[in-house]
């Protein structure tokens, strides 16, 4: 399947689900989406790109935490250091069963120990032997599941929060180094954040592929 297949297939099968679909400027992405799923209130952002020189499609989403639920995972720290350590290996468990890629974001300012947790993405590539409609929407499916496992164990431990999401020190420390960049090399090229409603966001960098 050459890249002008994909895209073409990519974005006729997810219009053809009748999902919210948003394409967004990329000089590196050969197609960047934002793309709803599941369908309705409930559903969360994920990231369909097709990186510039490679022949897959990499799906991804972002969830930042709530700020009432890190300033919980701060009294656990706190309180009681052992729990927080078993709750964070039992929520990395999770998400390494869960067979997606995933990362961390711990909090880290003023030099503390890492904590709390501040947001996690999980993320699958498809190569093109394998992309069908079928592969791609099931992606979608265990990425989302993934998502909610992590969600659901936070929400039950520290509560439904406050509807604000809180700090992402990495973040900070990207973007920080990012404005350093494009000001030495007028990089034009921007990474796509979108926050959603119950604080679910979106961040992926295609760079990450190549």
């Amino acid at each position: 399947m050459s890249p002008e297949d994909a895209r073409t297939s990519v974005r006729d099968w997810l219009e053809s689900e009748r999902m919210e679909i948003r394409v967004q400027k990329d000089d590196r992405a050969d197609l960047h989406m934002l793309v709803k799923y599941p369908a309705g209130k409930s559903g969360h952002l994920f990231a369909v790109v097709l990186p510039k020189g490679r022949d897959l499609v990499a799906v991804s989403s972002m969830t930042r935490v709530d700020s009432g639920q890190q300033k919980s995972m701060q009294k656990m720290m706190e309180n009681d250091e052992d729990e927080w350590k078993s709750w964070t290996h039992e929520c990395r468990m999770q998400l390494i069963a869960s067979g997606a890629d995933w990362a961390v974001h711990m909090g880290h300012a003023s030099g503390k120990k890492p904590g709390p947790l501040q947001a996690f993405n999980v993320s699958e590539p498809i190569w093109f032997d394998g992309l069908t409609k079928n592969e791609l929407m099931h992606t979608l499916r265990r990425l989302w599941l993934a998502k909610l496992g992590v969600i659901h164990e936070i929400k039950f431990t520290f509560g439904p929060g406050t509807g604000s999401p809180g700090p992402v020190d990495d973040w900070k420390n990207q973007e920080s180094k990012k404005s350093g960049k494009q000001s030495k090399k007028q990089v034009t090229t921007e990474e796509v954040h979108v926050d959603e409603t119950m604080t679910f966001g979106s961040d992926f960098d295609p760079s990450d592929w190549v």
